[in-house]
């Protein structure tokens, strides 16, 4: 297989990895983030309409006007935040496409892509696409959690930097960054001039009554920052791709000059459907949000019994452990021993890192699934003890 240089570093993925050991070896998935049940009906019955009465075609480019009215809306009464759904809201192929349209839309190559380490393995794969350099900033430990190295990114952003991506809820620690953690950033990015890409996908499922605030919110931000969510984690539908940007027009603009020869458009019937789950279904959302934090709750005491040291998430799908404890100081090599030894599939942590010294034996585990899928993983998982 011949694949340029910059590009083959991803020519597959650790979620591709553990999944395959997960079917191969009837194991409960526990590394890939998606949930194990579906969305609010209301939403899936509009799907069904909108499939039965014809709108299965290629939709407008930018995406469906009520969709992005409805974004535009949803983020005005949750934040304060105001686009105009015509020239600064754009629907994407889910959240990752709406990443790699801005990266590759607004990054020259040879310059360089500031982001958080660890970092969602598309972030680095969209900078190899725009042939620029990543440069990451590391979380660093603070008690049971993580915290923002603040010192490290006003170091790592130069006038080479293009873009600082900024993910909070964070995949894979579930870390919140801090209010002044997101001063830092916007300080920073305000002194050096740089653009903000900022995923929040996550932004609805946070714990322990914490709230989330958008980065655009801050003096300063909202016109050089572009945001980033989606319905999959929102609305329990990952497999329909609906995701947006938002943010200034010219940037906007940008990104669509790259995601249009891209997939050019997508998720057609469910459109409609996302556009009433964000009129509608918030109360649903936040009765998804309390029912996870429980499962963190599950799956981080069943960690904890069994002797992994846990850590504390604060929002996401997911929950790091450290199996040192145990006796295993190397996470890739025990997830990929997990599926054929107990029945329970997971992710390292090292897979989303450039510098893996501090994150070797990490190991992620996601719990967006059924109680009794949890309790079944638990008991699997007392065989390491």
């Amino acid at each position: 297989m011949r694949t340029v240089a910059r590009l083959q570093p991803f020519s597959s993925t650790i979620f591709a990895e553990m999944s395959q050991l997960s079917v191969t070896h009837d194991a409960i998935n526990l590394g890939q983030g998606f949930p194990d049940t579906d969305g609010p009906a209301a939403m899936l019955a509009a799907a069904q309409d909108a499939i039965g009465t014809g709108q299965n075609q290629y939709p407008p480019g930018p995406g469906i006007p009520a969709l992005r009215a409805a974004v535009a809306k949803h983020q005005l009464e949750h934040y304060g935040l105001q686009y105009n759904p015509d020239t600064e809201v754009l629907i994407t192929v889910g959240a990752t496409e709406a990443i790699a349209g801005a990266v590759v839309g607004l990054v020259e190559p040879g310059s360089e892509v500031v982001m958080i380490e660890p970092y969602y393995d598309a972030y680095a794969a969209a900078t190899a696409m725009a042939g620029a350099k990543r440069v990451t900033v590391p979380l660093v430990a603070d008690g049971d959690g993580f915290t923002f190295d603040r010192d490290a990114l006003a170091a790592a952003v130069t006038p080479k930097t293009a873009l600082v991506v900024i993910n909070s809820p964070h995949n894979p620690t579930g870390t919140v960054l801090s209010a002044d953690d997101l001063a830092a950033i916007a300080a920073v990015c305000i002194d050096n001039d740089v653009v903000a890409l900022t995923d929040e996908v996550y932004e609805h499922l946070l714990f322990d009554g914490r709230q989330h605030t958008p980065l655009a919110t801050l003096p300063g931000m909202k016109e050089r920052t572009l945001r980033v969510s989606s319905a999959g984690k929102t609305f329990n539908v990952t497999g329909w791709k609906v995701g947006w940007i938002s943010g200034p027009a010219e940037l906007v603009a940008a990104a669509r000059a790259a995601k249009q020869f891209m997939s050019y458009v997508g998720s057609g019937p469910f459109q409609p459907a996302v556009a009433v789950a964000l009129e509608s279904q918030m109360d649903w959302v936040a009765g998804s949000a309390a029912a996870l934090q429980r499962k963190r709750d599950l799956i981080s005491a069943a960690l904890t019994d069994v002797g992994f040291g846990v850590h504390r998430s604060e929002g996401t799908y997911f929950v790091c452990a450290d199996p040192r404890p145990l006796g295993y100081h190397d996470g890739a090599a025990l997830c990929r021993d997990l599926p054929g030894r107990i029945g329970v599939a997971a992710v390292p942590v090292s897979a989303f890192v450039d510098h893996p010294e501090p994150w070797n034996h990490l190991v992620r585990f996601a719990f967006a699934k059924k109680d009794d899928v949890i309790a079944q993983a638990a008991d699997r998982l007392r065989a390491l003890a």
